[in-house]
């Protein structure tokens, strides 16, 4: 599995971010603190939705 940090990572020193793996249809996220210990997996569209809500709560303000 290919690994990615968020490029949104926390402050500092970068060490409060989390990881993200695409896969065939899934999303596998992990703790980059706690590599090692169990991850989430969720379907690509649910995940997609998921940030974009993010992005536009975010623009949103609130």
């Amino acid at each position: 599995m290919n690994w990615r940090k968020s490029t949104y990572s926390g402050g500092g020193e970068g060490n409060t971010c989390v990881e993200i793996a695409e896969l065939a249809t899934r999303i596998a996220i992990r703790d980059s603190k706690a590599p090692t210990r169990a991850t989430l997996s969720v379907p690509a569209p649910a995940f997609t939705a998921f940030v974009e809500g993010v992005k536009r709560h975010s623009r949103s303000g609130a």
